[in-house]
């Protein structure tokens, strides 16, 4: 077991780069398999969820190799349609297996899947789409298991414009008869990187990143090279640390465009942030002031960014309130900030944030993986040394984010535990 530790109250100042979207890596990954040759994919981040789903391919017989940031895949000699439960149960993305190998292989089997604890995230959107292209779908003792005879177009409306359900009804479209219409389909950069990708491969989608996406089916896709996007997560972090500590930090190798309500509300706050072709360069000097946010959908605030920024509010001149609009069960890190002097209350999907003048060290733990971004960014900001447990949420989704930290001026290390 390892414990991260910080000595906070040090300004963040340098440059730091932001590695490959671990959203679009995990889709990207799996879709690959649908490939009859080899799939190199460039700027993967080195993540635990990514060494998760080569473990996950190997097991399938795919061959993979892989050297830094690149990924190589041969899918045409996969054997097993069925997924690992214990390492499928280690990260959500693994239900992308139900709709690739279902559309190359007209069956699957998989594990319900896991990933953080932050409340219910059911996958009825997946399954009822499927279902809609022709598949028959049976859950039983915890597993799904989904056969097909042929997979056929048809029109799909989601309740809910949902990341995974899209790209699930993407991979299996891409090879059934005839045209697939998904309305009310999200809209994140991940999804517009997964349909790149697919088409590079040879699939006919239109509308990606527009809320009605159209797939024609082709018989066969190809092999293909492609550059995973910027991780519009990590960059958020980066500012919302960068503002927290009064630093003065240039962010680069990211898409300005996919953080623009990110900086649309730093900006709010008082932070001074200069937009290049493919940096960002925030300065704050000053204690910021509260504002509101309320998460939504692409291009709405992002869910995955109110952890990081609760930091900020929670040290901003003011009274915020976040309205957690996707999940119901995000706010459980927010214990974990009253330990070291944030001033909260929760009602539901709302958090009240008080702000105080400053955060002391504590230990801390990490209740998943964008709660655990949140401590950190709590701990450089916080005075004296903050110590965070269950920092694998951490290492799921954050590449080297020690070093990087470390170049920027943090005082941060990682400490080996004996287990109790």
């Amino acid at each position: 077991m390892e414990k991260i530790i910080i000595e906070g109250s040090h300004r963040l100042v340098g440059e730091v780069t932001i590695s490959g979207a671990k959203n679009s890596a995990l889709s990207i990954l799996t879709a690959a398999i649908l490939a009859d040759s080899k799939c190199t994919i460039k700027n993967l981040p080195n993540i635990r969820d990514v060494a998760y789903l080569k473990d996950l391919l190997l097991q399938m017989g795919a061959k993979v190799e892989s050297n830094k940031d690149t990924m190589t895949i041969d899918g045409s000699c996969i054997s097993k349609h069925k997924i690992d439960n214990d390492l499928a149960k280690k990260m959500r993305a693994s239900y992308y297996f139900l709709g690739a190998l279902l559309g190359k292989f007209k069956t699957a089997e998989i594990p319900f899947p896991g990933g953080c604890d932050i409340g219910v995230r059911p996958i009825d959107l997946h399954i009822k789409g499927l279902e809609a292209l022709g598949a028959k779908i049976k859950i039983s003792h915890g597993m799904i298991k989904a056969k097909a005879t042929e997979l056929v177009g048809t029109e799909i409306y989601l309740d809910f414009s949902s990341v995974g359900a899209t790209i699930n009804i993407m991979l299996a479209a891409c090879m059934a008869k005839g045209v697939t219409t998904i309305e009310n389909a999200a809209k994140e950069p991940y999804i517009v990187d997964t349909a790149n990708f697919l088409n590079a491969m040879g699939a006919k989608i239109k509308g990606a990143g527009t809320d009605v996406i159209k797939i024609k089916g082709v018989t066969a896709l190809h092999g293909c090279e492609h550059t995973i996007i910027p991780d519009q997560m990590e960059a958020g972090t980066f500012m919302a640390a960068a503002a927290a500590t009064q630093g003065d930090v240039l962010i680069k190798n990211v898409i300005p465009t996919h953080l623009e309500a990110i900086s649309a509300k730093l900006r709010e706050m008082g932070v001074e942030i200069t937009e290049g072709e493919d940096t960002l360069h925030i300065r704050n000097r000053v204690r910021t002031k509260a504002v509101n946010i309320k998460t939504l959908p692409y291009p709405g605030f992002p869910t995955d960014m109110q952890q990081p920024m609760s930091v900020l509010l929670a040290l901003s001149d003011g009274t915020a309130i976040i309205t957690e609009s996707i999940f119901e069960s995000r706010f459980k890190y927010l214990d974990e900030l009253k330990r070291m002097g944030a001033k909260i209350k929760v009602e539901g999907r709302v958090a009240v944030i008080e702000g105080v003048k400053r955060l002391s060290g504590a230990p801390v733990y990490a209740t998943d993986l964008r709660a655990g971004a949140a401590m950190v960014v709590a701990g450089l900001v916080a005075e004296g040394k903050t110590e965070i447990s269950n920092i694998e949420h951490i290492d799921r989704g954050y590449e080297n984010l020690e070093e990087k930290l470390k170049n920027l001026g943090a005082k941060i290390h990682r400490i080996s535990v004996a287990e109790e």
